[in-house]
């Protein structure tokens, strides 16, 4: 269960009001628009979302937890299994790039073992993946970013953007980039 956009942007509007931040990003609604197997809406809702956790304060790991709680607890599962799985490209939390401020990591880790991934999984790690606080940034630029900030980054992470990167030109025809940067 998904909620309607006008209710994403109502939840959204009131998280950004308990703890304001530039955690927003419509890219995914562009490229879907490209695809043929996906729906512009629902993608732009769960990307509207998929950061919803950040309501809760400023967490790392913890706001993936605290985001797929939420929305289970208000019965949007679809929106649930994206804050799940946006930051898990290969479905393992060892792979995760920050604080470790959860206590039921175990949670998360079972969690991600049941789900399926699909082409909106994809779409919204992808978008995460391209995601400055400023806007769009080159996929390399973003994760050489965060490998300075936190003094790593898993190879196999940053090839899964890669391969994500190139699965979406594919599907649109087009350079990622001129897609998510057009008006």
């Amino acid at each position: 269960m998904m909620p309607t956009r006008a209710e994403a942007e109502k939840i959204l509007e009131e998280a950004g009001q308990c703890n304001f931040g530039p955690w927003v990003n419509h890219s995914a609604e562009k490229i879907a628009e490209l695809c043929e197997n996906l729906d512009s809406e629902k993608a732009y809702i769960l990307g509207l979302l998929h950061d919803i956790g950040r309501k809760f304060g400023v967490r790392h790991l913890g706001h993936v937890y605290d985001g797929y709680t939420y929305m289970m607890s208000l019965g949007y599962d679809e929106v649930a299994k994206i804050c799940l799985t946006h930051s898990f490209n290969n479905s393992t939390v060892k792979e995760y790039i920050g604080k470790v401020d959860v206590s039921d990591e175990e949670l998360i880790e079972t969690a991600l073992a049941k789900v399926n991934m699909d082409d909106y999984d994809k779409l919204i790690q992808l978008c995460d993946a391209l995601a400055g606080s400023g806007g769009v940034l080159n996929i390399e630029d973003r994760m050489r970013d965060v490998k300075q900030r936190y003094g790593y980054y898993p190879q196999e992470k940053w090839n899964s953007n890669i391969r994500l990167k190139n699965y979406f030109e594919k599907k649109t025809g087009n350079n990622i980039y001129k897609t998510v940067n057009q008006s």
